[in-house]
């Protein structure tokens, strides 16, 4: 009878292919705890808050439906979007979104432009200064967002250092505390140290033989700005703004303290229908606008991770 023996190249073959499956197999079971607990401690939660919203009420939704005021329940197993219709007919909550949105854009706008500037700074010309300013927009890091929202709550109270110092040469400042001011500003504090660490990375990565080739074609720094330095660092940018945005979507503490009772960010807004006026189900239709709305942001974070892995050549 004939035998047929194994070639040295069929056995190494079948070696690689076995090493490879356990070595995805090891990584599988490296990722699954991580994975697990998300979908445990978050996916489970974001089902269940869904469901609640149109209207499942039993289960492990049966608790908070038995002490909530206003709670609509579904037909069986039709939902119903009556709670939805309770926010959306409520004039104070379109003027909270709007308020919301509005101070995510203007936050978000004065962070990416301090942050560039910093980062230009440091990238074109260095020098103490600049080094100064990425030194002291890094300081929020290390200060308590409840202190510093306190900080800058006196800071602008019509009682304040700001109107003082005014009052001294016969000037009257104006009251930013309880005010849509007071949270740009307190959002912007503390979002400006992580862009500024992003976007000045991504600048610094900018190699300086590109810059130095077209200065020496003649291209001012304007140009350099705006055909070298952004486009490379369009990844940073966008993963920069994308953060700051979400946290700025989402916020509470910093619209607590300083902003106005009404209109107020969402994030404020949500948390008083869920503890002062016990209407959770109204509570979970506005976060899960924040939601959609975070969702639509956290796209360009997304887009920015594919392109980033397009050029690579990872994908």
């Amino acid at each position: 009878m004939a035998t047929v023996t194994a070639t040295p190249a069929a056995t190494t073959a079948d070696r690689g292919a076995h090493h490879a499956s356990r070595s995805a197999a090891a990584g599988f079971l490296l990722a699954l705890p991580p994975v697990v607990v998300i979908a445990l401690f978050v996916g489970v939660p974001v089902v269940l808050a869904l469901a609640f919203s149109v209207g499942f009420t039993g289960g492990l939704n049966s608790v908070v439906a038995a002490v909530g005021q206003n709670v609509h329940h579904a037909d069986g197993a039709v939902p119903t979007f009556a709670a939805y219709g309770d926010v959306f007919t409520t004039p104070a909550f379109w003027q909270d979104l709007a308020l919301t949105l509005g101070v995510t854009v203007a936050s978000t706008a004065i962070v990416v432009v301090l942050a560039g500037g910093i980062g230009l700074a440091l990238r074109l010309h260095g020098g103490w200064l600049a080094r100064l300013l990425s030194a002291v927009a890094i300081v929020p890091l290390f200060i308590p967002v409840v202190i510093a929202s306190w900080a800058i709550l006196t800071f602008y109270s019509a009682d304040g250092f700001l109107r003082s110092l005014f009052a001294q040469v016969g000037l009257e400042a104006p009251v930013w505390s309880y005010t849509a001011v007071a949270i740009v500003i307190g959002s912007a504090w503390t979002s400006l140290p992580f862009a500024t660490l992003m976007i000045a990375s991504g600048l610094q990565s900018v190699p300086d033989a590109l810059i130095e080739a077209a200065r020496d074609a003649g291209a001012g720094t304007a140009r350099i700005v705006r055909t070298i330095l952004l486009p490379m660092s369009a990844v940073p940018i966008v993963i920069a703004v994308t953060f700051t945005a979400i946290g700025v979507i989402g916020s509470y503490t910093v619209p607590y303290f300083t902003g106005p009772n009404a209109p107020t960010m969402l994030g404020v807004a949500l948390a008083s229908y869920f503890t002062a006026y016990n209407q959770p189900q109204q509570s979970l239709v506005m976060a899960f606008v924040v939601f959609l709305a975070a969702a639509g942001i956290g796209a360009l974070y997304v887009w920015a991770n594919f392109r980033s892995a397009r050029r690579e050549g990872r994908i």
